[in-house]
């Protein structure tokens, strides 16, 4: 079995590319046409999704007005992938990629029609959308760890930070088109058009995946199952540097997570703005991270991440804080702008920077446990958040996790200068 080299002699080899040039670069890795595909396929997609996002927050703030079913939904999102995403990852290591990421994308579409004719029939209640919320989050815990290690395989690692950034700011125009859509749309006709929407709307990227070109899977001798699953985890323990990048993200995640839960409180009890208020202020954190992440896709090289990691965390955490203490609608849209700046540089560096420093066969696993840290920790967060906004209300709430972000931002940049040979 070969041996994998050091996280820190991977990561000084990928460094060798050369220096960032013009914007052209930031786009290199279109050139692959399976990217191309996939990038066109996932945007229609993606705009379903948050569609669908910001659609079921409001549904289900309209049935209960509670802030802690907001929190409970997105724990049922969230909490499957806490759980299996290791599994996940696994499948992913051991089986074509390809085919995991078309079945769980199936699946998804599956999971948006039922909401959708749960909610267009009359009938949807708020024990419904949880059960569907869990059964999305068993999905993504294999949908997840497979697409991101998907993408090396559509473009080498020559380009893979172009591709990462890319695939982050597709992510964000959909982030910032999506919820726009969605406010109109539940303003106009109610939440089940925006569900159908996004059912309808997974065939784009099923059609894109079926029509990839890739080397055909061929599997190897590997591990038993359960010793396979460990022997991700020693990986991880031996090599700080990834175990720093995963805290951090994870610890970030969580803290992001009031935000996200109680955004519908502040577009109705706070800014009196209803539906599209809540599109505008979702709309306005994806355009920040569209423009963040198309900047860093122009780097060539890994060097200096772990400084927009840090920087990424301190403009976050100063941005929640005045985003809590802010009375005006106008001024909150220019915060969460700042905030989706930050947030999707820190998540996209942190990716490349492992994606760069693991060999491939440990790519599933690892990239697993990203998904782990960056969206399975949210349910702590979420219902966290839901419990704290009952009690101190939300601004308060928004206001701690700023100041959170900012220590963690501290302590990420200690350890940092702990690793720095590793880094550099």
């Amino acid at each position: 079995m070969e041996v994998p080299l050091p996280p820190s002699e991977l990561l000084q080899g990928a460094e060798s590319a050369p220096a960032a040039g013009g914007w052209r670069l930031g786009f290199r890795a279109l050139r692959h046409r399976n990217f191309r595909l996939f990038i066109g396929g996932q945007l229609i997609s993606l705009v379903g999704t948050f569609m669908q996002t910001a659609a079921q927050g409001w549904l289900v703030w309209g049935l209960a007005h509670s802030e802690w079913l907001l929190g409970a939904v997105w724990f049922c999102a969230q909490i499957p992938v806490f759980v299996l995403a290791p599994i996940g990852g696994l499948a992913a290591d051991r089986y074509s990629r390809h085919r995991i990421v078309i079945a769980t994308q199936t699946l998804l579409m599956l999971q948006a029609f039922a909401l959708a004719a749960l909610t267009l029939s009359g009938r949807v209640q708020v024990w419904h959308v949880l059960v569907l919320a869990t059964f999305l989050g068993v999905v993504n815990a294999f949908d997840m760890p497979g697409r991101q290690s998907l993408l090396i395989q559509m473009t080498g690692k020559e380009d893979l930070l172009s591709a990462i950034s890319l695939n982050s700011a597709m992510f964000n125009s959909a982030r910032v088109v999506g919820p726009s859509v969605a406010g109109l749309v539940v303003a106009a006709v109610g939440e089940g058009r925006c569900f159908l929407f996004n059912g309808v709307s997974f065939l784009a990227v099923i059609a894109a995946l079926v029509a990839m070109r890739l080397p055909r899977f061929v599997r190897g001798p590997i591990a038993p199952p359960w010793r396979h699953l460990v022997d991700g985890f020693r990986y991880v323990r031996r090599a700080a540097e990834i175990r720093t990048l995963l805290l951090m993200v994870g610890a970030s995640a969580i803290c992001i997570m009031p935000a996200m839960v109680l955004m519908p409180v502040f577009a109705d009890a706070v800014f009196h703005r209803g539906p599209r208020g809540l599109g505008f202020l979702m709309g306005a954190m994806g355009i920040g991270a569209v423009v963040g992440t198309l900047a860093l896709a122009r780097r060539t090289k890994t060097a200096g991440l772990t400084d927009v990691i840090f920087w990424g965390a301190v403009i976050l955490g100063a941005a929640f804080i005045a985003f809590a203490s802010s009375t005006s609608f106008y001024l909150a849209l220019l915060v969460m702008t700042a905030a989706g700046f930050a947030v999707m540089r820190q998540n996209a560096s942190a990716n490349t920077l492992i994606q760069t420093l693991v060999p491939d066969d440990y790519r599933g696993r690892i990239m697993a446990l990203y998904a782990m840290t960056v969206v399975g920790v949210g349910p702590f967060g979420s219902l966290a958040a839901g419990a704290l906004a009952g009690r101190i209300g939300a601004r308060w709430t928004l206001a701690v996790s700023g100041t959170l972000i900012l220590i963690i931002a501290a302590v990420f940049r200690n350890r940092v200068r702990q690793l720095a040979g590793s880094f550099k």
